[in-house]
Protein backbone atom coordinates (compact mmCIF):
# COMPACT_ATOMS: atom_id res chain seq x y z
CA UNK A 1 0.00 0.00 0.00
CA UNK A 2 2.66 2.31 0.52
CA UNK A 3 4.46 1.42 -2.01
CA UNK A 4 1.37 2.47 -4.44
CA UNK A 5 1.07 5.77 -2.57
CA UNK A 6 4.64 7.17 -3.11
CA UNK A 7 4.35 6.28 -6.68
CA UNK A 8 1.11 8.13 -6.82
CA UNK A 9 3.09 10.59 -5.12
CA UNK A 10 6.00 10.76 -7.47
CA UNK A 11 3.22 11.25 -10.71
CA UNK A 12 1.70 13.86 -9.33
CA UNK A 13 4.55 15.94 -8.91
CA UNK A 14 5.96 17.32 -12.70
CA UNK A 15 8.98 18.48 -10.82
CA UNK A 16 10.17 14.88 -10.13
CA UNK A 17 9.68 13.90 -13.49
CA UNK A 18 11.79 16.86 -14.93
CA UNK A 19 14.44 16.64 -12.73
CA UNK A 20 16.84 14.06 -14.94
CA UNK A 21 16.49 17.59 -17.41
CA UNK A 22 17.98 19.75 -15.05
CA UNK A 23 21.10 17.53 -14.19
CA UNK A 24 21.51 16.88 -17.81
CA UNK A 25 21.95 20.79 -18.61
CA UNK A 26 24.17 21.52 -15.45
CA UNK A 27 26.39 18.47 -16.94
CA UNK A 28 26.52 20.50 -20.19
CA UNK A 29 27.44 23.37 -18.79
CA UNK A 30 30.48 21.85 -17.16
CA UNK A 31 31.71 20.93 -20.42
CA UNK A 32 34.18 23.27 -22.80
CA UNK A 33 34.99 23.02 -26.07
CA UNK A 34 38.01 25.47 -25.70
CA UNK A 35 41.63 24.10 -26.03
CA UNK A 36 43.24 23.99 -22.16
CA UNK A 37 44.58 27.12 -20.28
CA UNK A 38 47.37 25.14 -19.64
CA UNK A 39 48.54 22.45 -22.30
CA UNK A 40 50.36 19.89 -20.76
CA UNK A 41 53.81 18.49 -21.85
CA UNK A 42 55.35 15.13 -22.78
CA UNK A 43 56.96 15.00 -19.97
CA UNK A 44 54.42 15.42 -17.32
CA UNK A 45 51.98 12.79 -19.47
CA UNK A 46 54.87 10.68 -19.38
CA UNK A 47 55.43 11.04 -15.50
CA UNK A 48 51.38 10.79 -15.17
CA UNK A 49 51.15 7.27 -17.50
CA UNK A 50 54.07 5.80 -15.66
CA UNK A 51 52.93 6.38 -12.04
CA UNK A 52 49.71 5.33 -13.47
CA UNK A 53 51.04 1.84 -14.91
CA UNK A 54 52.78 1.14 -11.25
CA UNK A 55 50.23 1.57 -9.63
CA UNK A 56 47.82 -1.08 -11.38
CA UNK A 57 50.67 -3.55 -12.30
CA UNK A 58 52.35 -3.79 -8.39
CA UNK A 59 50.18 -5.92 -7.13
CA UNK A 60 50.30 -8.43 -9.55
CA UNK A 61 54.00 -8.41 -9.89
CA UNK A 62 53.91 -8.96 -6.09
CA UNK A 63 51.69 -12.03 -6.52
CA UNK A 64 53.45 -13.56 -9.32
CA UNK A 65 56.77 -12.75 -7.88
CA UNK A 66 55.37 -15.17 -4.51
CA UNK A 67 53.59 -17.43 -6.54
CA UNK A 68 56.06 -20.12 -5.66
CA UNK A 69 55.58 -19.47 -1.86
CA UNK A 70 51.87 -19.48 -2.26
CA UNK A 71 51.60 -22.58 -3.77
CA UNK A 72 54.56 -24.33 -0.99
CA UNK A 73 51.72 -23.81 1.89
CA UNK A 74 48.98 -24.93 0.07
CA UNK A 75 51.11 -28.32 -0.31
CA UNK A 76 52.38 -28.02 2.86
CA UNK A 77 49.15 -27.99 5.02
CA UNK A 78 46.27 -29.10 2.32
CA UNK A 79 42.62 -27.51 3.78
CA UNK A 80 39.61 -29.48 4.87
Amino acid sequence: MTMMSSVLRMMGNASSLTRPKEILRNMNRKIYSKPPRNPIGVTQSFFVMSVFAVTMLTPAAWILHHLPEYRERTQQSPRT
